[in-house]
């Protein structure tokens, strides 16, 4: 921990986790999340997800490739940067996360979605003592960090707060399926009902790679040409 942040003492909510998970995971947060379908879009418009099965094995193949190699030990790292209040470790996390953002628009989203996690962190806790700490990760602190600190300013811990992220983006995820599919209320229930019970063998993935940073890898070279081509998709209704 750095000598400068030593004095620095955290102060949590006292709110039960699994309400303070649910509010985290919460799509009435205003993050922006469901504004984004992160490729799914570009890849319907594609030809790659037609129905129900497609569109679950495109989100499997996210959860298992990119979410639990890259965003949750990011974010699991993070929490314990935080609770340290280790600026060095988080900007270190910062710079692999933007470095490993492939197209323009995923980087603003984890950008724009982490300035909007701060922004009702800042709302909920103006005194927060880490609140300054944020403020020096520029341009924003990126998705997984903003993420990282709403979960430990709640009182989560790091696999909590994993936990919290996986399910966020999950159904963020089906229900962009939903809508651009487009898919019936039930197949979303049924993907959901498929691959909840996947997310707790992830998120232990992750905690068991957030100390090792050289073993993270968000390299997904099909969504960085989807999201490419969705920057300049003809008509879409996702920002990416």
């Amino acid at each position: 921990m750095p000598t400068a942040m030593r004095t620095i003492t955290i102060t949590r909510m006292g709110i039960d986790p699994q309400l303070a998970m649910m509010w985290l995971a919460s799509p009435a947060l205003p993050v922006g999340g469901f504004s984004y379908s992160e490729g799914l879009e570009a890849a319907v418009d594609a030809g790659l997800i037609a129905d129900e099965a497609q569109a679950m094995a495109w989100l499997r193949g996210q959860l298992q490739l990119t979410l639990a190699r890259s965003e949750l030990p990011a974010a699991c790292a993070a929490h314990a940067a935080w609770d340290g209040a280790d600026f060095d470790r988080l900007q270190t996390i910062q710079t692999w996360v933007l470095a490993t953002r492939e197209t323009a628009e995923l980087r603003l989203q984890t950008e724009q979605m982490g300035r909007s996690m701060l922004q009702w962190l800042r709302a909920l806790q103006p005194a927060h003592p880490l609140l300054p700490l944020a403020a020096r990760l520029q341009p924003a602190p990126a998705w997984p960090l903003a993420f990282a600190l709403g979960g430990h300013a709640l009182g989560l811990n790091a696999e909590q707060t994993a936990q919290a992220l996986a399910f966020s983006w999950l159904e963020n995820q089906v229900q962009a399926a939903m809508r651009v599919v487009p898919l019936g209320q039930s197949a979303g229930q049924r993907m959901l009902a498929a691959l909840l019970p996947e997310l707790p063998d992830l998120v232990q993935q992750a905690r068991k790679l957030q100390d090792r940073m050289d073993d993270w890898q968000s390299f997904s070279p099909l969504l960085a040409i989807l999201s490419s081509r969705h920057e300049t998709q003809y008509s879409r209704l996702f920002r990416s």
